[in-house]
């Protein structure tokens, strides 16, 4: 496979934009591409052989010089790319550029996004719901950034609170588990059970599984803070 140059982008772009009215300089000043219509603003496009940070950054350097500054790399085949161009199609709307791609075997060139202010639309339903999990959750269970283990969620507290319980009675009812927990939820907890820490042994009755037996162990730290404000 013959290796892709930045040049290669070049001519397809100069002609797509020369349709366009504009005159083209290759290699103006830190731009790749300059082009100019009439008195309208300076258009600059970026080229690369790829999706990358440096086209990013370089996107960015030029918005010193004008408000229409693109990045253009080449079109490629298979959903990996069209999955990288999604993405991609969405850093540059938050960036301010645009986004052309080429299609070299025959010079086709595609404008996906044109450059422009970008302001986030707020999603009220996840807002309230990430407001709900942070009053709910106790304490701060969690180190940023931090691997390894899972998440500790206000529904992982919940779920402790109600091993504990059972922990401490054997099996128990539901709605035994939910008043000495003080967990409403807790029979949708042990019912759903996400986690394999519960087994429903009658009607309405649960008790630990040897998951749920090691849950305290795991979660000792969480466990403990639980129990300080109980």
């Amino acid at each position: 496979m013959t290796q892709i140059r930045e040049t290669d982008l070049y001519a397809p772009v100069k002609t797509f934009l020369e349709r366009q009215g504009y005159d083209v300089k290759a290699e103006v000043g830190a731009a790749d591409i300059v082009a100019r219509r009439a008195d309208d603003e300076l258009l600059v496009v970026e080229l690369k052989t790829g999706f990358s940070l440096s086209l990013f950054h370089q996107g960015i350097a030029r918005q010193v010089l004008t408000d229409i500054v693109y990045v253009a790399v080449p079109q490629r085949k298979g959903k990996q790319f069209l999955q990288s161009l999604k993405q991609n199609k969405s850093l540059c709307r938050r960036l301010g550029l645009g986004l052309l791609t080429v299609r070299l075997s025959d010079g086709f060139v595609t404008a996906h996004l044109d450059p422009g202010s970008y302001k986030p639309r707020k999603s009220k339903p996840r807002r309230e719901r990430l407001l709900q999990e942070f009053s709910r959750r106790v304490g701060d269970p969690n180190t940023g950034g931090s691997t390894g283990r899972s998440l500790v969620t206000a529904y992982r507290q919940d779920a402790l609170r109600c091993v504990r319980v059972l922990q401490a009675n054997g099996p128990t009812k539901a709605s035994e588990v939910a008043r000495q927990s003080g967990v409403e939820r807790a029979r949708r907890i042990m019912a759903d059970d996400h986690y394999g820490w519960f087994e429903r042994v009658g009607t309405g009755i649960y008790r630990l599984s040897p998951k749920g037996s090691g849950a305290i162990a795991e979660f000792r730290d969480v466990a403990e803070q639980l129990a300080a404000v109980a």
